[in-house]
């Protein structure tokens, strides 16, 4: 039997989403190492380092798009996904840190749903921030980062909705509520052992 000529049709479309997958996920990676790379300098307080990076995950970001712009039911697959939740993480961790408005989906250029996940893994590099702060005594900075990821899981508390629908975004609650209690605790501990060190040294 002779090859139909919608086999062909289908083929050549086959071959430019085969392309724009392998563009996307190289360009993925990329936003993904640099994500990673700007939150190692915000942890650092390397600013302009962190801008870099942030801005080269956004050109890799701008990338996928482009690539997928003619296969737009590729965008919510999870390599995109995982690679605009860091970004996403990236910004929101930034802003979190500097006390800055925080970047919505529509100006980050992705989903809500991956945002929503990388505003609750935000709260994994609030709580290395608050370690940080609490071992140079900075206790009331580090109460104010805390109130900042109560917040943070209250908000994502109220989406509500089934986790086909948020990719398990339940589960990412869950996880930064746990790591916010583990926070209070140790905020607490600190100030209780300031607070009887002092007691000692006014004895």
């Amino acid at each position: 039997m002779a090859e139909l000529p919608i086999i062909n049709d289908i083929r050549r479309a086959l071959d430019g989403r085969f392309a724009a997958r392998e563009t996307a996920l190289m360009r993925g990676r990329l936003a993904i190492r640099s994500s990673a790379n700007a939150i190692r300098a915000l942890h650092r307080r390397e600013w302009d380092v962190a801008d870099a990076m942030i801005a080269e995950a956004d050109a890799a970001r701008d990338e996928i798009l482009a690539a997928l712009e003619s296969q737009p039911v590729m965008l919510h697959a999870a390599f995109v996904a995982d690679a605009v939740k860091e970004l996403a993480e990236a910004h929101l961790t930034r802003a979190l840190f500097l006390g800055r408005p925080l970047p919505g989906p529509d100006q980050l250029r992705i989903d809500v749903v991956p945002w929503l996940h990388g505003f609750g893994e935000a709260v994994g590099e609030m709580r290395r921030r608050l370690l940080d702060l609490l071992r140079e005594g900075s206790v009331d900075e580090a109460e104010s980062l805390l109130e900042g990821m109560d917040d943070i899981v209250d908000q994502l508390a109220t989406i509500d909705y089934p986790d086909g629908m948020t990719n398990g975004l339940r589960r990412t609650t869950d996880v930064a509520r746990s790591l916010t209690e583990r926070s209070r605790a140790d905020l607490t501990a600190t100030v209780v052992q300031e607070r009887l060190r002092r007691t000692l040294e006014d004895g």
